[in-house]
């Protein structure tokens, strides 16, 4: 059994060597365990340092393409280097890497696919009283969302079984983290959260540059996953909402056409009708949309068979 921590990188020159001086290399449960980094465009030494430091396998971006496609290269690469776990934390140590053993130990034992890091978010003591307001009300958003009951969505420290990891595509420029909740969801995956312990604060983040700033992504990010994933829900809810708007205002021109008072009212006749098309057309999209999600159900299950073939194959010749 082979466990790769991945941690992707932009500029982590001066926390990466902190980092990986905390990193395991014997796992209970694993015959081996490698590093690997993501070079997201850095500029600084970062690559150097990494190699210095041990890392055993890096990969480096021409530019910097951000955080969601670093995990995406890093997944990727796992699973071609034949890894049976994939464990991602981030560069700026803040997440205790002495709680590897406990967050890999449900997918070992076939508790779960997907393990996530529960922080002690009362306890950190450089979070604000509105960042830990924020991040209780972002998790309890994703739970109902992706039908999961993950405690502490934001986080980054998490473990992935190597069928978990081939299931997994994130479209999201922004983070991983949330989308893959709800993928997870959506393919009935089985997702544990795992309590850990996080270590100082070393940098601000990199992802996080306001309060509003990540409010706003957040809300963004989650309702894109929304349409995504239930497009079928979100469009024919809007698409009834129109409609009962439409049918309401044209009760009200027939109650005045009924008193004798309707050549007055035209005005809600047309009103009416712009809402009943509005709504009769948004149900219709609903519809294609579905058909779209089982569109992509259906490419989604057809890239997990290739890759789970090219993962045999990788796994033969090492």
């Amino acid at each position: 059994m082979k466990l790769i921590i991945q941690i992707p990188c932009y500029n982590e020159e001066n926390s990466l060597p902190e980092t990986l001086s905390q990193l395991p290399r014997h796992v209970e449960g694993f015959t081996s365990v490698e590093w690997l980094i993501i070079n997201d465009g850095c500029t600084d030494k970062t690559s150097e340092i990494a190699l210095k430091c041990g890392a055993d396998h890096i990969i480096c971006f021409n530019k910097n393409k951000g955080l969601a496609s670093a995990f995406m290269a890093g997944i990727s690469t796992c699973l071609d280097l034949g890894a049976d776990v994939i464990v991602n934390t981030d560069a700026d140590n803040q997440y205790n890497a002495h709680d590897i053993p406990a967050l890999s130990r449900p997918i070992l034992e076939g508790k779960a696919d997907i393990t996530i890091g529960a922080r002690p978010i009362e306890q950190i003591k450089h979070f604000s009283p509105l960042k830990k307001i924020l991040q209780k009300i972002g998790s309890s958003v994703v739970r109902m969302v992706s039908n999961t009951c993950v405690e502490d969505a934001p986080c980054g420290f998490r473990a992935f079984s190597k069928d978990a990891a081939m299931r997994i595509n994130v479209f999201s420029k922004y983070t991983y983290t949330l989308e893959t909740i709800i993928q997870a969801g959506e393919k009935n995956m089985s997702i544990m959260s795992v309590p850990i312990r996080v270590n100082k604060d070393l940098r601000e983040s990199k992802l996080i540059k306001s309060v509003s700033c990540y409010i706003r992504t957040s809300i963004l990010t989650m309702l894109r996953f929304f349409v995504v994933y239930n497009p079928f829900k979100y469009f024919v809810y809007i698409g009834f909402g129109l409609f009962w708007v439409g049918f309401i205002i044209g009760l009200r021109y027939v109650y005045f056409v009924l008193i004798g008072e309707g050549g007055g009212n035209l005005h809600s006749l047309i009103l009416s009708a712009i809402f009943l098309g509005m709504g009769f057309q948004t149900i219709l999209v609903a519809f294609m949309a579905d058909l779209l999600a089982v569109n992509r159900k259906l490419l989604e299950d057809i890239q997990y068979k290739l890759r789970k073939l090219e993962n045999e194959k990788a796994k033969s010749k090492h």
